[in-house]
């Protein structure tokens, strides 16, 4: 097919519903109706004779024929996507546009992030903090920073390690000294427990530590890690936190962690820098991940 008869729009319609399964989905991305995304890809079913998906009860599914096209097509509308940026970039070299996770940004990044501003004062940095995980198309980012539990890679993106998390509870003085005597973890059922997105977090760290007895199912549950955090701090229970991320509150006072350290930390995943290609980065972002590494290496 000749380049100038090349179905743009139908092929762009077709890569997004493919990479997320979902007409409704790739929708929104393109910001269209759904009608659109369904009339363009049936148009370029009957451009190329063939069914691109299969058509199941309140899902789709990708023929073998669909799944091959769809391959080629994330390549490459992923490589014309990095070249624009590239090109963008080389325009305005002092761009840097970074998404982080929420907690990791409201308990490490942003209060450090004047110092990466006084050593680099020329590179304009943009953050976004959300919980979504990035496509890096359209400008989104340059960088992110994702949490994985198990996981370190992410479609079409390459992942480098970051820092551990392990946790362990965190409270006021305050409180510590108004209750009862906190010597294990069995203690803490005199406290009121704190949770993020679910009540799952503190459930395996009882359960890491082998009191599965105590994974209770009560407490008060946060959006977000950071509006549990600053619950603790205002003294409403006790969280799980961490101590290098909330080094700054631990060392500041306005927490205090019950137990020594390594006493009862566990394991619970890890923070990652993630990229399209970390060998394609722009001078500002490579900057960028330097300091950070900086920065995580000095409060370890």
């Amino acid at each position: 097919m000749k380049r100038g008869r090349l179905p743009l729009t139908a092929l762009r319609s077709f890569e997004s519903a493919g990479r997320h399964l979902s007409f409704s989905r790739a929708a929104e991305e393109l910001y269209v109706s759904q009608a659109a995304i369904s009339r363009q890809i049936r148009e370029l079913e009957e451009l190329l004779g063939i069914a691109l998906f299969a058509r199941l009860h309140r899902r789709v599914a990708l023929t073998e024929a669909g799944g091959a096209l769809l391959a080629q097509l994330t390549i490459s509308f992923d490589d014309i996507d990095r070249q624009l940026s590239v090109t963008m970039t080389k325009a305005a070299p002092s761009a840097l546009r970074v998404n982080v996770e929420p907690s990791f940004a409201g308990e490490f990044l942003i209060q450090r992030l004047n110092s990466f501003q006084a050593r680099y004062p020329d590179i304009d940095i943009s953050v976004d903090s959300e919980l979504r995980l990035i496509e890096f198309r359209g400008q989104e980012a340059d960088l992110a920073v994702r949490y994985g539990a198990t996981a370190t890679s992410w479609p079409r993106t390459e992942s480098r390690h970051l820092i551990d998390v392990e946790t362990t509870p965190v409270m006021t003085a305050e409180l510590l000294a108004s209750g009862v005597s906190i010597t294990s973890p069995a203690d803490l059922s005199n406290y009121t427990l704190l949770h993020d997105y679910n009540r799952d977090g503190w459930a395996n760290w009882f359960t890491k530590l082998g009191f599965a007895e105590m994974a209770v199912r009560r407490g008060p549950v946060y959006a977000e890690a950071a509006l549990a955090m600053q619950a603790a701090k205002l003294g409403h229970g006790i969280a799980l936190g961490d101590r290098i991320l909330n080094g700054d509150d631990i060392r500041a006072g306005r927490l205090v962690c019950p137990f020594a350290r390594e006493t009862y930390d566990v394991s619970c995943g890890a923070y990652w820098l993630v990229a399209p290609d970390f060998n394609r980065l722009s001078n500002a972002a490579r900057a960028f991940v330097e300091w950070l590494q900086e920065e995580i290496l000095r409060k370890a």
